[in-house]
């Protein structure tokens, strides 16, 4: 076949994904707000990548975001989280205690806005990369099924 019959598939994704991923975004950022946040962006940001692959082939996606890449996405969001963790410790309270962040007069939040976006851009990370990790590992061992088995 020379033809390629999934050119309209192929056009919707390409308008399709980068909406996903830019609505991805707005639950993260949303999320401190209102309900919502890091996991929920995070399993949407990696729809985008799974969608992709789906459509144009692990390889293509593979080098649009290597799993190099998306194991270090992956560690970097559990240190980040980890992170702010300890800094509160450090920092004389307890264990994700945003208020030991920022030292300020009674009734202030700007150490818990610091800590959860902080946080959430942790789990926003290391959940999009798990599950692009994840998933480049089983698509990994399929052989590639052509449109002639179907």
């Amino acid at each position: 076949m020379g033809t390629d019959h999934h050119i309209i598939l192929r056009v919707v994704a390409k308008v399709l994904i980068p909406v996903i991923a830019l609505y991805g975004f707005y639950v993260q950022f949303h999320g401190d707000y209102s309900p919502g946040g890091g996991f929920q962006a995070g399993v949407i940001l990696a729809v985008t990548v799974i969608l992709y692959s789906l459509i144009f082939g692990v390889t293509a996606a593979m080098q649009a975001v290597s799993p190099g890449f998306a194991r270090a996405v992956a560690a970097f969001g559990f240190i980040l989280y980890t992170g702010v963790g300890v800094a509160t410790l450090i920092l004389g309270g307890v264990f994700l205690d945003y208020d030991a962040l920022i030292a300020e007069p009674a009734g202030g939040h700007a150490g818990q806005h610091l800590g959860i976006i902080l946080v959430e851009l942790g789990v926003l990370m290391a959940v999009t990369g798990s599950m692009v990790a994840i998933f480049y590992a089983f698509a990994g061992r399929v052989t590639e099924i052509r449109d002639e088995d179907w």
